[in-house]
């Protein structure tokens, strides 16, 4: 039980800031409001790369919390931010809702990799979340999203909810991509065939500077047994998208996807965060 939190729950801030000096890459700023914050930097393959391992030592989201993230890539810089676990939405009081807002920001000739583990959205949940990513010319993202959607290897289906989420990336205040969900109680989004079709696990990457080849390249490699994979290209980018029902198969066919763009789109060796072996 947490006193004197359950009126209003946990409000909780993250600023960092990435920027380039003599080629690597240091982590400049780092400012932390409530349960919100970051490990020491790590570079696991170069000081060219700077990985960074998200945390929230509460562990999960109820009725009331707030976090807000604020990301920075600077010129030149190349950031990879990740998370030690699972992300966890619980069952709403029926009064508040969880509202979980990340803008990322990426300037002229910066990278940052966005691959949090995913999200789990307990029976109950109500919840408002949103990532935004904000690219200048020449700036390169690859990033993923992870949902489950209740938790069916327990015996608990989504069927009382009100989540909305929003996954957006945006070149020069134009839009490259716009992904908005909602669920709501007993919707027919989940089992109908131009939604859902019963899979309780959706994930998407979207990955810019891709071309034809690359796309042909996931279109032949990435598959999964009983499970929906697409890669599609867009003006700006290309997108993959995961339909399944088990959020380890989901990780990774899109972990496989990351392995193939990232060498190609970013010109670096896939070097997984040491986080995920764990």
């Amino acid at each position: 039980m947490r006193a004197g939190v359950e009126q209003t729950g946990w409000q909780a801030s993250l600023g960092l800031r990435f920027a380039e000096r003599n080629g690597e890459t240091l982590l400049l700023d780092r400012r932390h409001c409530g349960p919100l914050r970051v490990q020491r930097p790590f570079y696991p393959e170069s000081r060219r790369v700077c990985h960074v391992y998200m945390l929230h030592p509460p562990g999960g989201l109820v009725s009331g919390d707030r976090l807000e993230t604020d990301i920075r890539v600077d010129t030149g810089a190349w950031g990879l931010v990740t998370t030690p676990g699972a992300g966890k939405l619980y069952r709403s009081n029926g009064r508040d809702g969880v509202n979980q807002h990340h803008r990322l920001q990426v300037a002229a000739a910066g990278t940052l990799e966005w691959l949090p583990q995913e999200t789990i959205v307990f029976d109950g949940a109500q919840a408002d979340l949103s990532t935004r990513v904000e690219l200048q010319a020449g700036a390169r993202f690859l990033g993923w999203e992870i949902t489950c959607l209740g938790r069916p290897a327990s015996g608990e289906a989504l069927n009382r909810c009100d989540l909305r989420q929003r996954f957006e990336v945006w070149r020069d205040d134009r839009p490259l991509w716009l992904e908005r969900s909602r669920y709501g109680d007993n919707s027919p989004l989940f089992e109908a065939a131009w939604g859902l079709r019963g899979f309780t696990v959706t994930g998407s990457l979207f990955c810019t500077d891709a071309d034809d080849a690359l796309l042909e390249n996931l279109r032949n490699t990435v598959r999964g047994d009983n499970a929906l994979f697409s890669a599609s290209r867009l003006y700006g980018g290309l997108v993959c998208r995961y339909l399944g029902h088990h959020a380890e198969q989901a990780r990774t066919l899109l972990q496989s996807a990351w392995r193939i763009l990232r060498p190609a789109a970013l010109g670096a060796a896939a070097s997984s965060p040491r986080i995920w072996q764990t």
